[in-house]
């Protein structure tokens, strides 16, 4: 081997050393990088005639897994869903009132029934008549609060729905033009595994809006599909469009016409939910919650109230109610309209005629809503009859099972509660699920104790090379000296 050959070895020998140190140094800074791919040197033998010609830099190559970056996306879209279901269920949870709370629906009817009881024993006493009406305004500030609280929840899902077809225009659109940068990288031999990186973060933000697969395309490009077979990019993304509702009331659905649905490419994504195929992330747990289980527990609510207005009005419980008159609690001041129910725990006022603050007399409570003039003082007999009705066991619909008020209570708790314990199971299981595919694709990510390693190797080879340009610059010396 010649003195030339050997200097050019050596000098082959430092680039490919400072290239790797350079990668290194790369890795060790963005160890904690999320969406940061680990990169490696790839060298080969260079060859010049048929002899070695020192060491060739092939490119940088990115170290990922494609399948466990696609199972770890799927479990992303299962893991957001089901954090914002549960978030959601137990929002309603807490308007409705866990177990013990007073200031739930079930504490304010016992505090009513109590109060109730208390007035019966002296129903002569204006001051216990008034606690009475009180805690009956509380039962329907209740309701009406409930219904508040699941009629916002509904337009946050609703605004939820328009951040992520915000962010779905987005990333697509910054997908597609890594896409093209890549390609345009390869093409001029460039180093595309910065793009690289940018391109996988911006995936990941859609994965977690609805569940996708990555599918390589030619010269570096993907495209992306959804689970249940709709292209979201190959080549051209796809747009999704959707109008926000800042206010929704009970009355207002998907099914009305009042609440819109995502529109895909300029076409409805379905006319039955909305929602259509893309359901599995965020995307599709929004509609569910805008749609079905808000819709449910509001339905729910509802029923309540509508059990309790009814036990008031019959005039079984109250003989001096005329037919069609209001009962204890009214609809806005009216009677119970059968035909509309939906946002009626909403709309749910104690009778003016008991309530002194709208010119009522709290002796009514005691004496009948239509009573014509005061009657005994120390009759509890109508008191009596209020409590009565309250425990008597009535069905809130057909082939339903007859309960008391507390029971329809009970029982709209216990269903939010179910659903709040399922959901909770589930993003347990897809929590654990994510911790595992999370930590398997960690696994190709940076080790700094690796890259330390890799770092003395490549200090131990440059310093060798460095040796050896040494060695042969004193050879050189040598000869010119003859």
């Amino acid at each position: 081997m010649s003195i030339t050959a050997s200097l050019n070895n050596a000098i082959s020998g430092l680039t490919a050393t400072a290239r790797m140190a350079e990668v290194v140094s790369s890795n060790l800074s963005n160890a904690l990088t999320d969406g940061y791919g680990r990169r490696v040197v790839d060298l080969s033998a260079a060859n010049l005639g048929g002899k070695g010609a020192g060491v060739t830099i092939d490119g940088v190559r990115r170290i990922v897994d494609a399948g466990v970056i696609g199972d770890r996306r799927l479990a992303d879209a299962e893991l957001a869903g089901q954090q914002q279901t549960l978030n959601t269920l137990q929002q309603v949870e807490r308007a409705i009132g866990l177990p013990g709370d007073p200031a739930g629906l079930a504490g304010r009817l016992n505090a009513f029934e109590s109060a109730l009881v208390s007035a019966g024993t002296d129903p002569a006493s204006p001051q216990r008549l008034q606690m009475a009406v009180n805690r009956l305004g509380d039962v329907a500030d209740g309701l009406r609060q409930a219904t508040g609280t699941v009629q916002t929840l509904r337009q946050d899902s609703d605004a939820q729905i328009a951040r992520d077809v915000e962010t779905l225009n987005s990333a697509l659109g910054q997908v597609a033009k890594l896409n093209a940068d890549i390609s345009r990288a390869i093409g001029t031999g460039g180093d595309t595994t910065a793009l690289q990186d940018a391109r996988q973060r911006a995936i990941d933000q859609i994965s977690e809006i609805v569940p996708i697969r990555e599918i390589p395309r030619d010269r570096g490009a993907v495209a992306l599909m959804t689970t249940t077979g709709a292209q979201l990019l190959d080549g051209t993304p796809a747009t999704f469009s959707f109008s926000a509702t800042p206010t929704i009331t009970a009355d207002m659905t998907f099914g009305s016409g009042a609440l819109s649905g995502l529109e895909f490419n300029g076409q409805p994504a379905s006319p039955s939910n909305g929602v259509g195929k893309f359901t599995g992330g965020t995307l599709g747990a929004a509609f569910e919650m805008r749609d079905a289980k808000l819709v449910a527990a509001q339905a729910g609510l509802d029923t309540v109230a509508q059990d309790l207005v009814s036990r008031f009005a019959d005039p079984a419980t109250d003989p001096t109610l005329v037919a069609g008159a209001p009962g204890l609690l009214t609809d806005r001041g009216g009677a119970l309209d059968p035909l509309d129910l939906t946002g009626l725990a909403g709309r749910l006022q104690i009778n003016a005629a008991v309530d002194p603050g709208q010119g009522g007399d709290v002796t009514r409570l005691r004496d009948g809503i239509g009573a014509a003039a005061p009657g005994p003082a120390g009759n509890p007999a109508q008191i009596d009859r209020w409590l009565s009705a309250l425990n008597t066991p009535r069905s809130s619909g057909a082939g339903l099972p007859a309960r008391s008020a507390s029971g329809q209570i009970a029982n709209l708790a216990s269903e939010i509660g179910t659903q709040r314990l399922r959901a909770d199971d589930e993003l347990t299981f897809a929590a654990a699920r994510w911790d595992t595919l999370r930590a398997a694709e960690l696994g190709n990510g940076v080790d700094t104790d690796q890259e330390m390693q890799m770092l003395i190797r490549i200090e131990q080879s440059y310093a060798a090379n460095a040796k050896l340009i040494e060695t042969i610059n004193a050879m050189v010396r040598t000869l010119m000296e003859i």
